[in-house]
Order: C-alpha cells, then sequence, then structure tokens
C-alpha cells in the first residue's frame, strides 16, 4: 500500500533547468568557440546537459515518471542547442560576424 503526498513536488523543475543550461551552454560555445570549432564543441555541450538532466532529476528525489523527464530534458535541450546552433550557422553564413 502506498502513502499519498500530502504536498507532491514540482516535478518539471529539473527540466526546465535543463532546458535553460542548455541555451546557455549553446550561446557559450557561439561567443567563445572559434568558428570552426563551434560544431566539435556543441556535442560535448549537449554531453554536459545529458549529466546535468540526470543529476537534476536524481536529485529531485521522485521515481514516479523519472524517464519521462530525462526524455523531456534531453529532447528539449536538443531542440534548444539546435534551433540556437542553426541561428549560428546562418549568422556566420550571411557574414554576421558572431
Amino acid at each position: 500500500m502506498t502513502l499519498p503526498e500530502l504536498a507532491p513536488r514540482r516535478t518539471y523543475t529539473a527540466v526546465i533547468a535543463t532546458w535553460i543550461l542548455a541555451a546557455v551552454l549553446a550561446l557559450a560555445v557561439g561567443l567563445l568557440a572559434p568558428e570552426d570549432w563551434r560544431a566539435a564543441w556543441m556535442p560535448v555541450a549537449m554531453g554536459v546537459c545529458f549529466i546535468a538532466a540526470f543529476a537534476l532529476n536524481l536529485a529531485s528525489g521522485r521515481s514516479q515518471g523519472f524517464i519521462q523527464r530525462i526524455a523531456a530534458s534531453v529532447l528539449g535541450a536538443l531542440v534548444v542547442m539546435g534551433l540556437i546552433g542553426a541561428g549560428l550557422g546562418l549568422a556566420s553564413l550571411f557574414g554576421g560576424a558572431v
């Protein structure tokens, strides 16, 4: 028999935190890495987001929906980094010195 939770914790704060981390890392790669090395540093930043997603979701202390939260965290980070990476690629293609 399981006991009902009296005050359920917020479950998606770790997901949002991972997306924000992905945006910060993608912008850091875009600003700090040389233009030729951006494509090499983006997967490294995605790996950091992947590890951070596990750490943040484990720290939340909830086992219900863990796989779904990890999937949402990593997939959202991939989409965020992909959109920022596409923007950086278009900016460098059309002469913007980013």
